[in-house]
């Protein structure tokens, strides 16, 4: 077992922690107040982040990204996790089921989006579907030799600058032991497409500028080639999304959990009380001994979890408890902080409100905790026949 990077690993840390602190950090206070990234802003970063070679990353090389593996992978994510992810979103890291586009989708869809042409957004989430995806009631039907959508999706991230959504609907049912099971389809629609409409969501406390939409359709009507993948296997391609995602939560957890941490341990060093340095004191040293504990501990689990996929061998349990525990991690973390800070944790003078704020929703999106939970328990039960 060898746990440290290569010369090539240590030059990607290097090179995306130098990008965030000279590109991103120096905006995020303002985009904290205004909660809009400017245009402008956005091209520049997309702009840069071409110019490194990292656009894309998360994809093969005989599609146009850098074709880095999910350690590799992990390892750009978790520096990203330091900064505002209303500004690293224009990093570029397209969703990577459009790698199940053929034919024309690629031209249109997959390739445009690698070059950085166009932005993609995910839509999975209907307000009475977030956990239990297959009770989604935003459905396609046939008539007339196309898809008729109707229905709305909600907490759509990044949907404000995509210029296409890939969205799952419902288009059947089956009957099984359980009872009526949806059947689960991808579709790819455009921004414009008649009968589509993206409109402002809810304020949210975290990631300000980050924005999440609410998606409209009604009788849009799309052509068959605008299937992502097989009809009713949508499913399918849902799982294999959900792998990355969990494993870009976990990471990005721990790389806000040590930029956290930083301020925490300068803190303890500098701030005295009672003629000596705080952090002499047991109740801020041991809680720092804690922390850098716990971060280590996620660091490692989810680097292990995207090795094993690397490795082509099963993750899931891995990756549920990567995302389990990287997200709980970051709520003590950034709670451990603002505490060590005291009184000023709370201003807006200094950032440690913030990363408060924005670790209470990792334990919510991409799968809440409990139902990592399950996952896990599921995964060790399940050959037991329990």
């Amino acid at each position: 077992m060898h746990f440290g990077l290569s010369e090539e690993q240590e030059m990607i840390v290097s090179t995306v922690r130098s990008f965030v602190e000279n590109e991103i950090y120096p905006h995020e206070a303002e985009i904290e107040r205004s909660g809009e990234v400017p245009p402008e802003l956005a091209d520049e970063i997309r702009r840069k982040t071409l110019e490194l070679g990292f656009y894309a990353c998360n994809f093969p090389e005989e599609v146009g990204g850098a074709g880095l593996g999910h350690v590799d992978f992990a390892l750009v994510e978790r520096e990203l996790g330091r900064g505002s992810m209303a500004l690293t979103h224009f990093f570029g890291r397209p969703q990577n089921i459009l790698m199940a586009c053929t034919g024309a989708q690629r031209d249109r869809y997959l390739l445009p989006a690698v070059r950085g042409e166009r932005m993609d957004a995910l839509a999975m989430t209907e307000p009475d579907a977030g956990s239990d995806v297959r009770g989604m009631k935003c459905s396609a039907r046939r008539e007339g030799g196309d898809w008729v959508l109707n229905g709305t999706k909600h907490f759509i991230s990044g949907a404000d600058h995509a210029d296409f959504v890939i969205v799952f609907l419902a288009t059947g049912e089956d009957m099984t032991d359980r009872g009526p099971k949806k059947r689960i389809t991808t579709f790819l629609v455009d921004r414009g497409t008649p009968g589509f409409t993206i409109r402002d969501g809810y304020r949210s406390v975290s990631h300000r500028g980050y924005k999440n939409m609410i998606l409209e359709f009604d009788d849009c009507r799309l052509p068959d080639d605008k299937v992502l993948g097989e009809v009713d296997g949508g499913f399918a391609v849902m799982n294999e999304w959900l792998y990355a995602t969990r494993i870009t939560v976990a990471t990005m957890s721990v790389g806000r959990a040590r930029r956290c941490f930083d301020y925490a341990l300068g803190q303890a060093a500098e701030r005295r009380q009672f003629g000596q340095p705080i952090g002499r004191f047991q109740g801020v040293g041991f809680q720092i001994a804690d922390m850098i504990t716990e971060i280590d501990a996620a660091d490692f689990l989810t680097l292990a979890a995207a090795w094993r996929l690397d490795q082509g061998l099963l993750a899931n349990r891995e990756i549920a408890s990567a995302k389990l525990y990287a997200t709980e991690m970051l709520a003590r973390v950034s709670d451990a902080t603002l505490q060590i800070h005291g009184g000023m944790g709370l201003m807006d003078d200094l950032p440690i409100e913030r990363f408060w704020r924005d670790a209470r929703v990792e334990r919510i999106w991409d799968g809440t905790s409990e139902i990592q939970r399950h996952i896990i328990s599921r995964e060790l039960l399940r050959p037991l026949g329990a």
